[in-house]
């Protein structure tokens, strides 16, 4: 999709011996995530209302705001499963923010308390947006890039829950192929390394092997193990 559409440019920040960009530079490379997060989140607010009531979604994006988890999570409430089961699906899915918050946490800043507050903005495409591609990040860029995709993904999320009825089924919509394309788009704008694209390739097959045997969140798991392969490159 156009939407999705980032050039190195956009992705990659200056290198190391620059100085940061800003917040607005941030904001200005966030834009192009903005539909495709209101798509999302259009559609996980009709996934979810049935579920937990149109506020409680709305409450559940800006609370925890982090669509692959959410899905996740009111999927498996949606057909009878519990909420600890719910909630450990989401906690698993989530667990691919460790290694991504390794990477990024030199460049953080301020106390424990700052430094986690300002970890909170990390969404997969703010972490790839503020990739300096030397192993160093622009907590700038990607805190200033996170604005309008949460932006997106609230009011996204508000549409679905109260105009659900309106919208329809969203995979109807195509709605359903958004996500994965997401996540391919900014896939492919990360394979310009070895390093990189073996850490890929050896994710993607982890993954594979694991979703027919493994319960939800474990192939992703599993998977986050790959990325230590760019840890030995370096």
């Amino acid at each position: 999709m156009s939407t999705l559409e980032v050039s190195d440019d956009e992705l990659v920040a200056p290198p190391r011996d620059d100085p940061p960009l800003s917040y607005g530079a941030g904001i200005r490379a966030g834009l192009p995530f903005v539909l495709p997060a209101l798509a999302i989140g259009m559609s996980f607010g009709v996934l979810a209302e049935p579920v937990m009531g149109a506020w409680a979604a709305i409450a559940m994006s800006i609370l925890v705001f982090a669509g692959a988890a959410q899905f996740a999570s009111v999927s498996i409430l949606a057909v009878g499963g519990s909420l600890a089961s719910a909630v450990s699906a989401g906690l698993l899915i989530n667990t691919r923010f460790l290694p991504m918050g390794l990477a990024v946490a030199p460049a953080l800043e301020g106390g424990p308390l700052r430094r986690a507050a300002e970890a909170q903005t990390m969404v997969d495409a703010s972490w790839a947006i503020a990739n300096r591609g030397d192993g160093t990040f622009d907590r700038r860029l990607m805190m200033g890039a996170t604005i309008p995709q949460a932006a997106g993904w609230w009011i996204g999320t508000a549409i679905g829950a109260f105009g659900g009825a309106l919208l329809g089924d969203p995979e109807a919509l195509g709605l359903d192929a958004i996500f994965p394309a997401f996540y391919l788009a900014l896939l492919a704008e990360e394979m310009h390394d070895r390093s990189m694209f073996a850490s890929a390739f050896l994710g993607g097959a982890i993954a594979l092997v694991l979703i027919p045997f493994t319960p939800p969140g474990i192939p992703v798991v599993a998977a986050a193990f790959a990325a230590l392969l760019g840890v030995r490159s370096r």
